[in-house]
């Protein structure tokens, strides 16, 4: 988990498995995460904003520089509103004692007042202390409907990407990718057949490679078709 003063307030804990080194970045995507990567390198931009459908692994990213942020012995805060956005404001206190903030699911308190408030004055003290910032949200700025223009003009300020999603491609690379990261051995029929028959969410295709593992190890047997449909019951 990242590190973070005690006086500060804890995000919500960091996925293990939510890291660059795992995610796979198709073509458009990538200028995207090289810009992630490099965030918190001196002359690098400190603020970016990126929007993407929900699953787009928006919410990945942004665990992904937490934890990048913590191996480079920085302080990391994650903060996904769509958790968190039913408390007050409380935990923007003091955040530009921290080096990277990383706000999730953006949309979930637009339209609040005291939210909108509270962010405002957030960025303005992250960009004072010449901190990194990270905004994610399902739209982009002009397009959110911030009712607190200040606040809609802050969100401007950075660079802003969107984030697009998979083509089947792009998936079966980031499923073969997920599973050499685990160590399995996943042939390309069984791969495609996976990525054909389960679920199109990616994170869902992850966790179904999760029960795979599992069950090959304990059965100590390689995958193929045949096992998969008796592990999943596709």
């Amino acid at each position: 988990m990242s590190r973070v003063p005690a006086q500060l307030p804890l995000g919500v804990g960091l996925r293990d498995d939510a890291t660059f080194g795992n995610y796979f970045a198709s073509r458009e995507n990538a200028s995207l995460l090289t810009s992630l990567t490099r965030q918190l390198a001196p002359a690098s931009e400190p603020f970016i904003y990126l929007w993407g459908a929900p699953k787009s692994g928006r919410s990945h990213l942004l665990q992904a520089a937490c934890h990048a942020a913590s191996d480079a012995d920085k302080r990391s805060l994650y903060l996904p509103l769509a958790d968190l956005g039913h408390f007050p404001p409380l935990m923007l206190e003091d955040i530009e004692r921290l080096d990277l903030v990383a706000i999730d699911d953006l949309e979930y308190v637009v339209g609040r007042k005291r939210w909108e408030e509270a962010l405002f004055h957030a960025f303005n003290r992250l960009r004072d202390a010449g901190k990194g910032l990270i905004v994610s949200a399902s739209a982009p700025p002009r397009q959110l409907n911030v009712a607190l223009s200040d606040l809609a003009s802050r969100l401007s300020w950075g660079v802003t990407y969107h984030l697009h999603p998979l083509d089947d491609a792009d998936r079966l690379e980031a499923l073969k990718l997920r599973a050499r990261v685990r160590g399995m051995e996943l042939p390309d029929d069984v791969a495609r057949y996976i990525l054909h028959r389960g679920p199109r969410e990616l994170g869902e295709l992850c966790r179904a490679l999760d029960t795979l593992d599992q069950a090959s190890l304990s059965a100590k047997r390689k995958l193929t078709i045949p096992f998969v449909k008796s592990a999943l019951a596709w």
